[in-house]
């Protein structure tokens, strides 16, 4: 591709790129980009929205471009403090370590193993003493580090501000100046940081990079960012029935935010889509499906996607049970104590929950609605019970 090609293949669906022109400059320069993007291990899935920024760095391996990814095993006990209203809890190396074995390799399968690096950044944060961290500190004023939004919100609101969150950015920066890049990527909440790492690096001699954010994804519920300590996400390891399943879940209003980012749509495609909702040429939910088949044959096949709406199908148009449900076996009570049942089949976490679930009504037994708390053993004995959407047992006498 020319470099005007590139141009426009790199950062389609871009929020930000900075310095404005930039990119198009070194492009033409004819030599590879070293692409970087960090990502901190803080639990053990990668999420759709993680994914829609190795998407991004896998574009600059296509074009023959180096991404640089650093698993932060460092930075992750530190904390990243963007857009939080608070103090983050660390973690500390062992449980960071756990985090690591379970996505570097799910990462790599994300991105084209040509012109990859993968480092981590313990290799250098690891090894700094106490002169290298005041050389450090020296190179940022405080007033520069004020100039996060979250800080200065959390200043005026009297709420504390740990020293360590200050360096936070200052350590991944000192990224960018160990692995000489030349762009970093990063969701819109890294923008901060990654300028300051430009500034690092020019501070250290070297040619400032480039800044390049995507949008965040919105998690399942709609509302906030998906995250995997809130529960609205979805793993790009989940099996097929699952991802359908979750997609299906989510608010109407986001599909256009998915189909971008999720399932990595077209500017244009995007746009006749949310056309066709808004003048009713479009079904919702059948655009839905659409949506949902679309991620499920990204991450799996095709395939897997007619099979995982056939469950769906199944699962929530006629009601009925997976054909892979798990079995439990009956104890000799007659009759049945529902809530510790539940609990005993691994439905629920407690009896208190069990109980919950029945008085919600979010119990059934071969799709029939339970409402009290004891069951005669053999209306259960060799039938499906089930909790809520997705949770299913099937019961041997």
């Amino acid at each position: 591709m020319t470099p005007e090609q590139q141009l426009e293949y790199l950062t389609d669906g871009i929020d930000t790129i900075l310095p404005e022109g930039e990119l198009l400059e070194r492009l033409r320069e004819g030599r590879p980009l070293r692409a970087k993007l960090g990502v901190d291990p803080t639990a053990p899935d990668v999420t759709l929205g993680w994914a829609v920024v190795f998407e991004r760095l896998r574009r600059f391996q296509e074009c023959g471009h180096t991404a640089v990814v650093i698993i932060g095993d460092f930075t992750a006990q530190v904390g990243d403090p963007s857009e939080k209203s608070e103090t983050r809890r660390r973690i500390g190396a062992d449980e960071v370590g756990t985090y690591v074995s379970g996505v570097v390799d799910t990462i790599k399968g994300l991105l084209l193993p040509e012109n990859l690096e993968i480092r981590h950044n313990s290799e250098w944060l690891g090894t700094m003493d106490m002169h290298d961290v005041l050389n450090l500190t020296s190179q940022v004023t405080v007033a520069r580090i004020m100039d996060r939004e979250d800080f200065t919100k959390r200043w005026e609101a009297h709420e504390p501000i740990s020293m360590i969150e200050f360096m936070y950015p200052l350590l991944q920066g000192t990224d960018s100046v160990a692995v000489h890049a030349d762009i970093e990527l990063g969701g819109s909440d890294q923008l901060f940081n990654n300028l300051v790492g430009r500034d690092l690096q020019e501070r250290n001699g070297q040619t400032g990079q480039m800044v390049m954010t995507v949008p965040l994804l919105v998690g399942t519920d709609g509302v906030k960012k998906m995250s995997q300590s809130l529960g609205n996400y979805i793993s790009v390891k989940d099996d097929p029935a699952e991802m359908f399943g979750k997609t299906m879940s989510i608010p109407d209003e986001t599909m256009g935010q998915w189909f971008s980012l999720a399932a990595y749509r077209p500017a244009a495609e995007v746009k006749a889509i949310l056309d066709g909702l808004h003048d009713g040429s479009r079904h919702p939910g059948e655009t839905k499906r659409e949506l949902a088949r679309s991620i499920v044959s990204r991450y799996w096949d095709d395939a897997a996607a007619v099979a995982a709406e056939t469950a769906f199908d199944r699962l929530f148009k006629r009601h009925e049970a997976p054909d892979d449900v798990p079995q439990h076996t009956l104890g000799d009570d007659d009759p049945v104590w529902l809530p510790g049942l539940l609990h005993a089949a691994g439905l629920v976490s407690s009896n208190g929950e069990g109980r919950r679930m029945v008085k919600q009504g979010a119990v059934r037994i071969d799709g029939n609605r339970v409402d009290g708390e004891s069951v005669s053993r053999d209306r259960l004995a060799g039938n499906v019970l089930q909790v809520g959407k997705r949770r299913f047992v099937r019961l041997l006498g």
